[in-house]
């Protein structure tokens, strides 16, 4: 690498500070940005960002095989006039999906996924993998072969990857037995702590970075998939478990998506499931509660103040007809967000974060509610909070462009015809607001290194022909 491929000057660029002229990045030979200075002339031959410079999003919940039959639910499962579908009808239909993929059509269709993020402005994914067997339900030979498609995906299209395996036991509170959708996903709480330290290896591998063969690297968590999918005992064991082998590790999981899931855990515990949670686990700043819609004051209160980060999804939760989480009142605890894009029926940070904005002001009847006295440009402040809270809940440094961080940002495209013309907090409030689905990112960068540019990623076509090859058969057409 050369020097000046380690540097890059921006006339403008949102530190986690705010807005900044004359912005000088220097990153070091591991990826990591080692200087951020501001209101000086760059050095003779310093490369220009072409736009103003953002840093890159993080995308904290994804299920990649989703991505495969994304807009193929959206109709009546039901007789002509059934009432009503709901997350409940959905996830029949993604049960028979989940039943067909296997360890290659996975890895093709979370390529392509992962091209598409990496175009949205996204270089970092956490990966909440559930389908681990055969659709039988006995393993592979490769006792971790999807979980092991999903790293080669995120190798070959050069994104970031925190890989949460998933454990999943039960069909519902109280320990219902398992439907037969749901056979893939089954691990015995011994099974997972074997397959978690096998997989330890594998990201560590991740990890190498050199000059010749740059990687973003990758992370290891663990997914306990929801209170309704393991039992306490199973959820104390595993935690522990692979808390004793990595005391940081990411913890994910699905928390009060929907009423009836509140409403299940009540008759279960007497307890609504966020307030079950903080009561009988070590619930810290390494957790995410992925949506937590329904809560009640109190729980917003205490999962605000145990430090974890609120998963956001709210393409997905407006697909699923979740709810909506109440931002206001988070933030009113000084909790920690960031946006995962969940089922992919879009892959797309700015479109995440419009849809965020734009619930809380049809519940509201209020505008510009993501804003903060701080950072009163509500694009600005939910970009800066979204990336910090996507960093945590990662467990990697990707928390804004500042020293330690690693060098991943977005460049935007300042001759979009949705951006040109405007000073930079109002072109990335055109990118989040009004560039609708013609997206106006130039340039994304991972850990120093250009993996988009001219707004396409060099492995677009051959990902995309694989993936279109993939779903057809899935699919039968």
């Amino acid at each position: 690498m050369s020097s000046a491929a380690q540097t890059l000057f921006a006339p403008h660029a949102l530190l986690p500070q705010g807005w900044a002229q004359d912005v000088l990045l220097r990153w070091d030979g591991t990826g990591r940005l080692a200087e951020v200075s501001t209101g000086a002339p760059p050095p003779a031959g310093t490369p220009r960002a072409a736009g103003p410079l953002l840093p890159a999003m993080p995308n904290l919940h994804s299920h990649a095989f989703q991505r495969g039959f994304a807009g193929l639910t959206e109709r009546r499962s039901g007789a002509a006039g059934a009432a009503e579908d709901s997350f409940w009808s959905w996830r029949e239909l993604m049960y028979r999906f989940a039943g067909r993929i296997g360890p290659e059509s996975l890895q093709a269709v979370a390529t392509w996924l992962y091209v598409e993020m990496l175009e949205a402005g996204y270089t970092q994914v956490c990966e909440f993998q559930y389908v681990h067997h055969q659709p039988d339900g006995t393993p592979y030979a490769d006792d971790a072969a999807l979980c092991r498609a999903v790293l080669r995906a995120a190798q070959a299209a050069g994104i970031g990857i925190t890989l949460l395996p998933v454990l999943y036991q039960t069909s519902g509170f109280g320990g219902q037995a398992p439907g037969a959708g749901q056979r893939r996903f089954l691990r015995a709480t011994d099974d997972m702590l074997s397959l978690w330290e096998l997989l330890a290896a594998d990201v560590q591998g991740m990890g190498a970075y050199s000059v010749e063969k740059p990687m973003p690297g990758a992370r290891l968590g663990l997914a306990p998939h929801s209170l309704r999918a393991v039992p306490p005992e199973a959820l104390r064991e595993a935690v522990a478990g692979v808390q004793a082998l990595d005391a940081g590790a990411p913890i994910h999981i699905h928390i009060a998506e929907q009423v009836k899931e509140v409403e299940d855990c009540l008759a279960w515990s007497g307890q609504r499931p966020v307030a079950w949670l903080l009561d009988h686990a070590p619930v810290d700043a390494n957790w995410c509660l992925v949506h937590a819609t329904h809560m009640d004051a109190d729980e917003y209160r205490r999962a605000a103040a145990s430090g974890a980060v609120a998963g956001l999804c709210p393409s997905t939760e407006a697909n699923l007809g979740d709810g909506v989480f109440d931002l206001p009142r988070w933030l009113g605890g000084c909790g920690a967000w960031g946006i995962g894009s969940d089922s992919h029926v879009c892959v797309d940070a700015a479109e995440e974060l419009m849809l965020l904005e734009y619930s809380q002001r049809l519940t509201r009847r209020q505008r510009n509610v993501g804003a903060t006295a701080d950072q009163p440009d509500v694009a600005s402040a939910l970009w800066l909070q979204a990336v910090a809270g996507g960093a945590q809940a990662s467990g990697v440094a990707l928390g804004g462009l500042a020293p330690g961080q690693r060098a991943d940002f977005v460049v935007l495209d300042a001759t979009h015809p949705a951006l040109a013309g405007l000073p930079p907090a109002q072109q990335l409030a055109a990118h989040v607001f009004a560039s609708s689905r013609s997206r106006a990112i130039d340039q994304v960068w991972v850990a120093g290194r250009p993996a988009v540019q001219a707004g396409r990623h060099p492995a677009r076509d051959v990902a995309f022909q694989a993936f279109r090859q993939a779903r057809a058969a899935l699919l039968d057409v």
